[in-house]
């Protein structure tokens, strides 16, 4: 006799930090806690995942969190990475004292991770982040895992390259705030980046670059140059395969540009390819139908006014 078959279990991914900046920056500061503490950025997440969870009806939820936002095996690679988003310790110059370096992080944001933190915690969704790694590293390893479709929410393009329609995996982008995301699958990725799939994707990017993330590409090597590199040669070992072939159908231009460039594309591969071996924590990642610590949530929603915020959040759970 057959087994019977089983539904696999969807699971939803969040970018934490990505979509708190978005809400910090999509509502307005003068949504305030009763002592008039800004709370703009926790009630836009709450109203944000609450929508997330009616429209999409997940199994699973995992706030994904950046336990190391600059990791030093990165910068080891890549020295440029990030670079420019490094906050000096003290107004008074350069941190000389070995304290480590801080991402920049808006005075009136930086007190409400706490209590977003602790709102998620007292809700039940589970946090899960990782020493050593980038909340993209946690969500793609989070992705090699998954045993279902899952949908990874994010502001950032960084992750499009797991876009996987084999398997499921899409991303949903925020593009205006924290409306209605951009749902981004293989045939998005075709339409906006000439690219074929989610690895192709992370290929592009790393020849081209990103300025917001300190990757220097390839000089002279643009994103629509890229794209038409990897559908002649298929992905980045192809393309420095084609350098070495006089045959290959290169121009001179390129062929010089790419040679020149080998030292990075050596090493930025591993800076740009999310991990997707991380050691993590144990975690429940199931959609929580009722709050975990009731007794906490109350006291933290009377504190911070959350208000229909959290409400909104407890229905679509209990939904």
């Amino acid at each position: 006799m057959m087994a019977p078959m089983t539904t696999p279990r969807k699971c939803l991914l969040l970018d934490t930090a990505s979509l708190y900046y978005r809400a910090y920056f999509g509502v307005p500061e003068s949504v305030k806690a009763p002592d008039g503490t800004p709370v703009n950025a926790v009630r836009g997440l709450l109203d944000f995942i609450a929508r997330l969870v009616r429209d999409h009806r997940p199994d699973e939820l995992v706030a994904c969190t950046d336990n190391d936002w600059r990791p030093a095996w990165r910068v080891a690679l890549v020295p440029s990475y990030k670079a420019h988003r490094v906050a000096e310790e003290s107004a008074g110059g350069p941190d000389t004292a070995g304290a480590s370096p801080a991402e920049e992080t808006p005075d009136t944001l930086a007190p409400q991770i706490p209590v977003i933190e602790a709102v998620l915690d007292a809700v039940g969704i589970a946090r899960v982040g990782a020493d050593g790694y980038e909340a993209d590293d946690v969500i793609g390893t989070l992705v090699r895992r998954a045993g279902g479709p899952a949908d990874v929410v994010t502001g950032d393009r960084d992750l499009f390259q797991l876009v996987d329609d084999a398997r499921g995996v899409r991303v949903l982008y925020p593009v205006k705030g924290m409306g209605d995301p951009l749902v981004v699958d293989e045939a998005g990725l075709r339409e906006k980046y000439g690219v074929a799939s989610g690895a192709a994707y992370a290929d592009l990017a790393l020849l081209r670059g990103d300025p917001s993330d300190g990757l220097p590409g390839v000089p002279g090597v643009g994103e629509k140059t890229a794209a038409r590199l990897l559908e002649a040669y298929g992905d980045l070992d192809g393309i420095l395969a084609a350098v070495g072939d006089p045959a290959s159908g290169l121009t001179p231009a390129q062929r010089r540009k790419l040679d020149a460039a080998r030292e990075y594309l050596t090493v930025a591969p591993k800076v740009v390819r999310v991990a997707e071996d991380v050691p993590l924590p144990r975690f429940d990642p199931t959609l929580p139908a009722e709050p975990l610590h009731a007794q906490e949530l109350q006291e933290l929603a009377e504190r911070w006014g959350l208000g229909g915020s959290l409400r909104r959040l407890l229905d679509a759970l209990a939904g």
